[in-house]
């Protein structure tokens, strides 16, 4: 029950996060960073902290679902500082605390304490050289150049993927290697956007050329991604894939 509960909390501040980022209208590689900085770094590290005086400060002591909603939001405003020039204000941060944060009320000085806090957790390590959708990007950009049915994968239809797999924390943990899992993510948005007639192009043996992983962790990935998010397909796309 413990276990479900903290699944169910983690995808209501995901899902939160991702809702910021439709609302401010901000980049993919905004988004993708943020969702890369909460899901994939600070959220996981919380049940790893040692440093007392991190642990303590009342942001994180106790850690309530409206504190990590916060986070959230000030990791969605560390990506625009990076990405962005200039980047979204910290009153466009407030109003969406206010709009959609219930529990508590965040002051602006609270927004830029969560900042630092969130930093001290990261150990100011907040790199975005090397995420997800960075290398999906990548991939279909070389996809498209090299062969014509590359124009039918949908660019959309693979965020929609990169997002439910954030959403599902189960298999979240498959962002733990980001270029497997971005050719991982381009062959099923292959598999679900270009009509079965055109499956013609060997695009598992190409992604694995390009990335050099290996064509069974890929092909494993991809199962995983279509038995958790598209089940009732599954076994039709792996069957004609």
């Amino acid at each position: 029950m413990k276990r479900a509960r903290c699944t169910c909390l983690r995808s209501r501040v995901i899902q939160l996060l991702i809702r910021s980022s439709q609302l401010l209208e901000v980049t993919p590689i905004v988004k993708y960073s943020a969702l890369s900085l909460f899901a994939d770094r600070f959220y996981p590290a919380l049940s790893r902290l040692k440093d007392r005086k991190v642990t303590k400060n009342w942001l994180l002591h106790p850690i309530e679902e409206c504190n990590l909603q916060l986070f959230a939001l000030v990791s969605l405003w560390i990506s625009s500082k990076i990405h962005d020039s200039p980047p979204l204000s910290v009153k466009k941060f407030k109003s969406l605390g206010d709009k959609f944060i219930k529990e508590q009320h965040y002051t602006m000085g609270d927004i830029l304490e969560a900042e630092i806090v969130l930093m001290q957790v990261l150990q100011f390590g907040i790199g975005m050289s090397k995420i997800t959708f960075s290398s999906v990007e990548d991939l279909l950009v070389q996809f498209k150049a090299i062969a014509q049915v590359g124009e039918h994968v949908k660019f959309e239809a693979c965020m929609d993927v990169m997002d439910l797999l954030y959403e599902n924390e189960e298999i979240s943990v498959l962002y733990s290697s980001p270029e497997a899992l971005a050719a991982s993510v381009v062959v099923v948005g292959y598999i679900i956007t270009v009509p079965p007639q055109r499956w013609e192009f060997p695009v598992l043996p190409w992604v694995k050329f390009v990335t050099s992983c290996k064509e069974e962790d890929i092909l494993d990935t991809v199962r995983v991604i279509l038995k958790h998010i598209f089940e009732p397909q599954a076994d039709y796309y792996v069957a004609n894939g």
